[in-house]
Order: structure tokens, then sequence, then C-alpha cells
């Protein structure tokens, strides 16, 4: 490296040195100058806030005098209230004060007449005594006199007083009773005539229900041979399986099925349509059938019946009772439907339960549970009540319950309010227009037979069954049957009827008596 290059470098470093010095002083320069403002700028802030703080120290002074000034004000203006107020009171005490001295001076006035009249009283009760002592000797002297004419003594004479007046009471007594007895049983009618009304007006159901089908139809006639088999094997199974006889005749393009198990009925008819649809009829498809349809009814034998306590509100009801309740749907009565037909009752219990304030809940379960004995009554001797109380008693129902189903027809004397509206519903039900039907044939048998009952009657001129037989009307002679004889004549012919003739519901039974005068103008 030459010399220059060297002077050259030393001139660059020279100079960089220059700079970083004279940077370095002006910085400093800048900074004590920065400084030097801040400073100047801190005292200007400071200067600014103590002179505020004197603006507020003296505003606050100016504040604090001023609500000293007005706390002054207002102590005075309540001190100056208080005294007027304790002026007022002061006034009124003394006002009250003189009234009571007045009062005082008064009730003394009248301590001194009252001490007065008490000293004339003592004379006039005095005077008083010696007359009463004169009446009472009159007295005497005129029940002896009295004694004397009458020629009784006066406990006599007071005994048969007595004794008059107690006969004439206890015969008000009677015609009172009698006249209350009277109102109460018409205000009683009334009632159960607006509580059934009501009743019947708020449950609407069906007219009719579905009956019991026992008759299985054919495509053809040609299936009758195949329902037999060969030399009757298959008939035989079927009957073996279910239990129901089968009825081949000369019935067109049916079969007729004959038992006295409804479910079973049912079970066989199902089954035997299944067969039919399927062609396929030997004794071990007849079996496998039978048993797959018995399962299958079982199990909505059992929703039926579940399906029945859900729709009534009726709830913990042992699962064989719900089953038995689930059976009723393959029984019927005069076409109704048992099952719907407890339903009925069960809703028209709670209904009129509710009108006259009594456990709807229970009126309920009475209802729904009433015709139970009838889902075994083939199986079962005796009157279904009966039956349907035993088996609520065996499965857990109350004893209201149990007395309600074994009353509903008067088995078991009614000893309960709930045993009467059971039997009101159960007749609501039964005999309301429409729920009910017959068969022709039955029908006109069951009312001859009503007219001849009433023809049995000694002095029956003519009966007429009216009313679809739900009412009979009796002529009978003047002559040999009297007013009261007719009443009697009324009663036995309707005791006969409970007795000899079946008939759905309640049959009215009136006797006519005529009395004429005939004579011919010539």
């Amino acid at each position: 490296m030459d010399m220059s290059a060297i002077y050259i470098v030393g001139m660059i470093g020279a100079a960089l040195l220059g700079g970083v010095v004279i940077g370095f002083f002006v910085r400093k320069k800048l900074v004590e100058s920065r400084i030097e403002d801040v400073e100047e700028y801190s005292k200007k802030i400071l200067a600014e806030a103590q002179k505020e703080a004197k603006n507020t120290k003296r505003e606050a002074a100016l504040q604090a005098k001023d609500t000293l000034y007005q706390m002054k004000v207002e102590a005075e203006k309540e001190t100056k209230e208080k005294k007027e107020a304790l002026r007022i009171q002061e006034k009124r005490l003394n006002h009250k004060e003189e009234n009571l001295e007045k009062k005082i001076e008064q009730f003394d006035r009248r301590e001194e007449k009252i001490a007065e009249k008490e000293r004339e009283m003592d004379g006039v009760e005095k005077e008083l005594q010696q007359r009463e002592a004169q009446y009472n000797r009159l007295i005497e002297d005129q029940k002896r006199q009295l004694e004397q004419v009458a020629g009784i003594t006066a406990e006599e004479a007071k005994r048969v007083l007595i004794n008059s007046m107690e006969t004439e009471a206890k015969h008000d007594a009677a015609k009172l009773i009698r006249r209350i007895e009277n109102e109460a049983r018409a205000e009683a009618d009334r009632k159960a005539q607006e509580v059934l009304a009501l009743a019947v007006k708020r449950y609407s159901g069906d007219y009719v229900a579905e009956k019991v089908v026992s008759v299985v139809n054919l495509p053809n006639d040609e299936m009758k041979g195949r329902i037999i088999g060969r030399e009757g094997r298959n008939i035989r199974a079927i009957e073996a399986a279910t239990g129901i006889d089968l009825i081949i005749d000369d019935t067109p393009e049916a079969v007729l099925l004959s038992g006295f198990n409804p479910v079973r009925r049912q079970v066989a008819k199902v089954a035997l349509e299944r067969l039919i649809d399927d062609g396929r009829i030997h004794p071990a498809r007849i079996e496998e059938i039978v048993s797959k349809v018995r399962k299958e009814i079982e199990a909505s034998i059992k929703e039926a019946g579940e399906q029945a306590t859900f729709d009534v509100g009726v709830h913990g009801i042992n699962s064989e009772l719900v089953k038995l309740i689930g059976r009723l749907k393959y029984r019927s009565s005069y076409a109704q439907n048992v099952l719907q037909h407890s339903m009925e009752v069960s809703f028209l219990c709670g209904i009129m339960a509710a009108e006259l304030g009594g456990n709807v809940k229970q009126a309920k379960r009475a209802g729904l549970l009433h015709d139970i004995g009838k889902a075994v009554d083939h199986e079962v001797e005796g009157p279904h009540a009966v039956i349907g109380a035993d088996l609520a008693r065996r499965y857990g129902e109350s004893n209201q319950v149990i007395h309600a189903i074994a009353a509903h027809h008067e088995d078991v004397q009614p000893e309960s309010v709930l045993a009467v509206l059971v039997q009101a519903a159960d007749t609501l039900s039964g005999a309301r227009p429409g729920a009910r039907q017959e068969m022709l044939e039955s029908y006109v048998k069951r009312l001859e037979k009503l007219e001849d009952i009433a023809l049995g009657f000694k002095g029956v001129n003519k009966s007429f069954a009216i009313q679809a037989g739900r009412e009979i009307r009796i002529l009978v002679e003047g002559k040999i049957i009297d007013d009261d004889q007719a009443h009697l004549l009324c009663a036995d012919i309707a005791k006969k009827i409970e007795k000899e003739l079946t008939y759905p519901g309640q049959i009215k039974v009136t006797v006519i008596r005529e009395t004429r005068a005939v004579e011919y103008a010539k």
C-alpha cells in the first residue's frame, strides 16, 4: 500500500472520529434542551394545579357554608313545627281534662240520684214482698176451691194437660215429618233426574256395538269338503285344537261355529279364515295356525284391556284383571259389546260421582269392573255379579268396589252410594235407545210372553206391550178390581215379570181401571 492510500484512510478515520464526537455533543445538547422544556412544562402544570386546588378549596368552603346555612334553616323550621304541634296537643289535653272534670261531676250527681232511688226501691221491694205473699195465699185458696169443684188434684190436672199437649205435638210432628219426607223425596227425584240426564247428555256412545261373529264365509261350497277332510280328519283336528264345534250344513258358502267360550270361538274363526286363505288344510297345518292365532288373540286381549284402562283413566289394576277386561271384547249381550258397555258405565259413573261430589276415580274403577264376571261366567257357575266380586276380591280391589260389583244386579242389597251409581250407570248404558238390539223372533216372543203374564191374572181384560217392550198397559174389569186392588195387582204383575222374564233395562207396568155408566134413550 502506498502513502497516498494510507493518507486517505487516515483522513477518513479522522473524519469519522470527528463526526462521532460532534454527534455526541449535539445529542447531549438536544437532551439538555428537552430536559429544560420538560422541567418548564412541569412547573407550569404544577402552578395550574395549585391554582385549581385553591379554586376548588374556595368553592368547597362556600358550598359547606351554604349547606350549613340550609341545615340551620331547616332545623329552625322543624323546631318551630314541633313547638306548634306541642302547643296544639297541649291545648287538646287541657280541653279533655276540662271535659273529664265535668263528667266526673255528672257521675257524682248520678250516684247521688241512684242512691236515693235505691233507698226508695228498698221500700217498694218490701211492699211487693208483702203483696206477693198475699197473692200466693189467694192462689192457694183458688187451687183448693178448683180441686173441690173439679174433683181432681192440681197434679192430676197438670198430667192431663201434659198428655193432651204431648199427643197434639206428636200429631203435628208426624204431619211435619211426612211433609218433609215428601219434599225431600220430590227433591231427591228431581236431583237424580238432573244427574242422570246430565250424565247421558255428556256421554256420547255408539248406538249398536259390534256383534260376536259366529259365521265364517266360504269362497265356494267346495271348500266345505276340504274343511271336513278325508274321513273327517280336518274337522276333528279343528274342533280338537280350538274346543269349538263346526257345523257344516246346507247353508250356502258358510260354516257355523258353536261354543260357549267367546275367545275360543274367535280363535277358531280367525284360524279357519287363515286356513281358507292359505289353502293348505291338514292336521299339522291346523295345529300350527291355531297355536299362532291363539297367541295373537291373547296379545290382543291384553292390549285391549290396557287400552280400556287407559281410555277411562283407571290405573293400578292387577294384570290378571286387565286380561279379563280385554276378554270382554269378545263377549256381547243383546248385540252390545260388553267391553264397550263397561267403558260406558265407567264414564257415566265418573260423571255422576263428580256431580254428587263423590270419589270419581273409585266410581270409574267400579264401573269398568262391574261386568268382569262375564269374562269367565261360561267357565264358573253362578251370577256374573257374584263371580266378578270374587275375582275383584282375589286380585286386591277395595271393599267398596267389590260391594258395588256384587250389588249392581241386586244379588246383594246395595249399601253405598257407589253401588247405586253403578246400578244407575249400568241401566243407562243398557237401556238408552239404540244401545242393544235383539233378534226379531226372540223380540216378538218376549212381547208375547209379557202380555201373557198380565193376562194370567184375574180381572185383567186386555194387555198391550208398548214402547218396544219397555212398558205394558193393562185394562182391568172395573166391577172385579177396585182402586186399592189395582195397586196390588200392578205390584204382583211387576214381581211376576221380574221372576219369569229376561229383559234389558226395566219395564213399566201401568194398570188402567175404567168405570162406565151406560144407558139407552128410547
